[in-house]
């Protein structure tokens, strides 16, 4: 494949924009033209978030258009049965298993679907779901649900892995490498 396009969806506060700046980094270290976009209005208060990632040798538009999405990569459940209009018919969805309630629900006003992940499962073949929260607590932090993510990611993309790591190096803080780069490796671990 000559070009990439990768949609990230969450909720605010769970590390979706710093794992699009991962893929972004990545690609760029990797000599990759790259385009990045995102949404992130009611990030601060549990909103959902949205970044588009494309790279490729020549990319012209930071969005990708529905249907065209390689990898549709979610961190909350309920946003990837938002989200899944975007992914082709044969891209790659990697879904958390995390449920993060919106006040729609947690106020009564609507319900929460019942086995999200399995009804995504049920509707595109290519997903694959990730039990990233509890991975992240086996990392040593449950805020690296990002590097688990961007860790599954990483192995259906055409970089190497050192240059995965030299990203998280450089882009975390120092003092959160280790945990980082651990997720990293425990997402990794899910491909194999």
């Amino acid at each position: 494949m000559d070009r990439w396009n990768i949609l990230l969806v969450g909720v605010g506060g769970q590390g979706v924009l710093l794992a699009s700046e991962l893929l972004a980094l990545g690609f760029l270290k990797a000599g990759y033209d790259v385009k990045k976009s995102e949404v992130h209005g009611m990030a601060q208060r549990g909103g959902a978030v949205s970044s588009h990632v494309r790279a490729g040798a020549k990319v012209y538009s930071p969005l990708i258009p529905k249907g065209e999405a390689d990898l549709l990569v979610s961190f909350e459940s309920l946003e990837a049965l938002r989200w899944l209009e975007f992914l082709r018919k044969d891209g790659l969805l990697l879904v958390s298993r995390q449920e993060i309630k919106p006040t729609t629900v947690t106020s009564g006003r609507m319900k929460y679907p019942e086995n999200a992940c399995e009804a995504l499962a049920a509707r595109h073949a290519r997903t694959q779901i990730v039990e990233a929260l509890e991975l992240s607590r086996k990392a040593g932090d449950v805020r690296s649900i990002n590097s688990i993510l961007v860790g599954a990611v990483s192995c259906a993309l055409p970089l190497p892995e050192s240059v995965w790591r030299e990203v998280i190096e450089e882009r975390m803080p120092k003092k959160f490498v280790r945990v980082n780069l651990r997720a990293f490796e425990l997402g990794r671990a899910l491909q194999a």
